[in-house]
């Protein structure tokens, strides 16, 4: 068993306490690979931000487990050596969907872990995240666990939902109380993937771009009535920039109907208790249109470090501007 703290993690506690009170969130990227990771880290010690990284389920069974724990450790000195003497970075497990996951990850070195159960009955969804926070609280180093009430449509890895399903404010007390989670995702019309929502739910602008409704800050704004400082977490929360589907569609690829979550919104959201925004479809966005544009380019090029560099490139000035302009976690570092 490893604790977090070997690898100079540390837990999600503090972090949020200080975005609350800041009026900022915590960015959290999913990564997979190398280059995905060095783009966070760059972009998050040059913006002088603390950071979430991300590891899906998918995520583990592509890269491996072990690999990705190294990695994360790999990341806190890869700060250091970028000049950042003390390191906020977590270790996160996103989507978690049983008991076994998440205890993997926690005797893995994770520093925190989300458990889904938001597609389970309120009950068994209790009992499931009650049991996990059992055994995370019940570590030396404390692992912080999310929780879930509210169904998010989309697809993302392996988390699908055709509809969603906003969080019932009365029962997010109920929930906290029970469970005592550490902080709780809620759906206020986020979503999961690049088309968050249907066409024929939202209306196009003078250039033909669509444009979604609105989050329900109103639902939010319940929620925080009821749990008063509670951190609040928001899942599919990528904005799916229209000059990344549009160069990936100049270079061959077809990505139509793609919407994602106003930046207007998020930078509201993040004023509030909302203290963790997780954004994934924007990354892959960004990296799949500068390789695009490398193989067709130079169509002759089969060096890998030269499509995934400037990949990677993209990647750091994309979050560089979430952390700077959405998210207000740039120089939030002690």
């Amino acid at each position: 068993m490893t604790s977090y703290k070997e690898l100079g993690l540390v837990n999600t506690k503090e972090m949020f306490e200080k975005a609350i009170k800041g009026g900022y969130a915590i960015p959290a990227y999913n990564f997979n690979n190398m280059e995905q990771m060095q783009a966070i880290i760059q972009a998050c010690v040059e913006t002088k931000s603390p950071v979430i990284l991300q590891v899906s389920s998918g995520a583990r069974k592509y890269a491996n487990q072990t690999l990705l724990r190294y990695m994360a450790q790999g990341a806190v000195e890869y700060a250091k050596e970028l000049g950042c003497e003390k390191p906020q970075i977590v270790l996160h497990l996103d989507h978690g969907d049983s008991f076994e996951l998440c205890k993997s990850c926690i005797d893995m070195g994770f520093s925190s872990v989300m458990i889904d159960g938001s597609g389970l009955p309120y009950d068994e969804n209790v009992a499931l995240t009650k049991k996990v926070c059992d055994y995370a609280h019940s570590q030396e180093n404390y692992v912080t666990v999310e929780g879930e009430l509210g169904v998010l449509a989309g697809v993302e890895d392996e988390v699908s939902h055709e509809e969603s399903h906003y969080t019932k404010p009365e029962e997010v007390k109920d929930f906290v109380s029970k469970t005592g989670v550490d902080s709780l995702a809620i759906s206020i019309g986020t979503s999961h993937g690049r088309c968050k929502f249907k066409p024929e739910q939202c209306t196009r602008n003078a250039d033909g771009v669509l444009v979604p409704p609105p989050l329900a800050f109103d639902v939010l704004e319940q929620i925080e009535k009821e749990l008063p400082g509670f951190p609040i977490v928001l899942h599919g929360s990528s904005s799916v920039p229209v000059e990344y589907v549009k160069e990936i569609e100049q270079y061959g690829g077809k990505l139509a109907d793609s919407v994602g979550i106003p930046e207007d919104q998020l930078r509201k959201a993040a004023k509030s208790a909302v203290c963790k925004i997780n954004i994934d479809s924007d990354g892959r966005l960004a990296m799949t249109a500068a390789i695009r544009k490398v193989f067709a380019t130079n169509p002759s090029e089969f060096d890998p470090r030269k499509y995934l560099g400037p990949a990677r490139d993209e990647l750091k000035k994309l979050y560089m501007h979430k952390n700077i302009e959405v998210l207000g976690s740039a120089n939030h570092l002690d």
